[in-house]
């Protein structure tokens, strides 16, 4: 059999990307190797959506030519091809995001496949990156919004929504090989079906609108954990909040706001209104009153004062969200934001950075002191020296928290238990087991108003 090394850098969204290649190729007779000694070709699979992730991927497409000198490169940098040529002109191949086909028709001019006549041996769930518990379900390529700091649309394409059968089918496919949990994923999430006008499929032999809400209802039906990432607040995303509240799907939303100031927000293009927003969460809040809330910030942004980022702080004291990630703002080639003047200094990016975390820190250890003594159900990643590594509803993998059962007994990666809360820190929980069924229990309702909250100023 031919073998194929094969590198994946970037978001989840590349993953499976990666995930469909390494399918396709096994599917063909390939064999993935681990090594770059055993390998006939390299496959890279490149990010290029900041800086950093550029430099990650040029090292990667590097070090693989040093070690192998057979390379065909995909994935997002694949877009800047002439960065690459000119940085590595051997490598055989480049694509762009996404072009499954065309990376097959390198890899087929560049290392043949053998005759294998047992293509059906590949499971239907295909070949996949993450452990066996879990799995990450994209739904759409590309985004029609135009945020000055992006150029994913550039990158990856305007809105493409697949078909609302496919979606269901793979999902089906993925809980029958024993995923618990499936991921969502797209680069807007709640712009699914916008460009087709929502209109119907059919799965089942029953019409189904190619909807966020349709869809998640029907994931909903499949008895496992579905996870939503990267849901853009448009007015529709209030239906899906019931179906938290009624535990179809996870109550839990990951919403990429950004920013609070309305300037910065106007200069990143990006339509928001900080007390709509705040409005909202509350009245999510009053629905699901489990619902965890995670987003992202940029701070740093050209043009953004010391009065924007104390908006900034404010809102968070405000919103208490639960999950919190922050970047310091950093140029991308090709990204409208680069024009705008105004640039904040680096050392004051870092420092704005720190006092974000800082409070949210003290955000997250006041909410997660308040789940001590309550009853969770987790899912087990991992097992330890110290124990089961284990995630609750509120816990995205490789992002979020964990929780860590001390004493876990016979407990195995990939099943769901009931523990009950013993200590907290800042973004993690310890707990002890406390049943074997696997069925949630109903912890106590929390509200939005809070006793004592941090103040902005760190």
């Amino acid at each position: 059999m031919p073998r194929i090394g094969f590198v994946s850098l970037g978001c989840p969204k590349a993953t499976v990307d990666a995930e469909h290649i390494l399918t396709r190729l096994r599917a063909e007779g390939y064999d993935t190797v681990p090594t770059y000694r055993e390998a006939d070709l390299v496959l890279v699979n490149t990010c290029g959506f900041i800086d950093e992730a550029v430099e990650e991927s040029l090292q990667a497409i590097g070090e693989a030519l040093e070690e192998n000198g057979r390379v065909i490169v995909t994935g997002c940098l694949g877009a800047r091809q002439e960065l690459i040529r000119a940085s590595y002109p051997q490598v055989l191949a480049v694509t762009g995001p996404h072009a499954l086909e065309e990376v097959m028709q390198a890899v087929h001019a560049w290392q043949p496949p053998a005759h294998d006549p047992y293509t059906s041996l590949i499971p239907p769930q295909g070949i996949r990156l993450t452990p066996r518990h879990y799995a990450y379900l994209k739904i759409s390529e590309g985004c029609n919004h135009h945020c000055s700091f992006c150029v994913i649309p550039s990158l990856r394409g305007r809105l493409v929504s697949r078909p609302i059968d496919s979606v269901l089918r793979e999902a089906e496919n993925l809980v029958q090989a024993g995923v618990k949990e499936l991921l969502v994923i797209a680069q807007d999430t709640s712009a699914y079906g916008v460009d087709v006008k929502y209109r119907p499929g059919f799965h089942h032999g029953r019409p189904v609108r190619t909807r966020i809400t349709e869809l998640a209802r029907l994931l909903g039906e499949l008895d496992v954990w579905v996870r939503l990432h990267y849901v853009y607040p448009y007015p529709h995303v209030d239906e899906l909040i019931p179906l938290m509240a009624e535990g179809r799907i996870l109550p839990y939303l990951d919403i990429p706001l950004q920013h609070a100031s309305p300037r910065i927000l106007k200069a990143m293009r990006r339509p928001a209104d900080r007390e709509d927003v705040v409005k909202r969460i509350h009245r999510w809040r009053a629905v699901c009153p489990t619902l965890t809330l995670r987003s992202t910030f940029i701070v740093g942004f050209p043009g953004e004062t010391d009065q924007d980022f104390e908006t900034l702080l404010e809102f968070l004291a405000e919103a208490r969200l639960d999950r919190v990630g922050c970047f310091a703002y950093s140029p991308v080639a090709g990204a409208a934001a680069n024009e705008l003047p105004a640039a904040v200094p680096e050392e004051l990016k870092l420092d704005r950075l720190e006092r974000l975390m800082a409070l949210q820190a003290r955000i997250s250890a006041s909410k997660l002191e308040e789940k001590i003594g309550q009853c969770l159900q987790v899912l087990v990643d991992d097992l330890t020296d110290e124990g089961a590594v284990a995630r609750s509803v509120g816990d995205a993998p490789e992002i979020d928290g964990q929780v860590i059962i001390e004493e876990p007994g016979d407990m195995q990666v990939g099943e769901l238990y009931m523990v009950e809360v013993t200590r907290s820190a800042d973004h993690d929980l310890w707990a002890r087991r406390v049943s074997v069924t696997g069925r949630p229990c109903i912890p106590p309702e929390t509200t939005d108003t809070e006793p004592s909250r941090p103040e902005a100023r760190p």
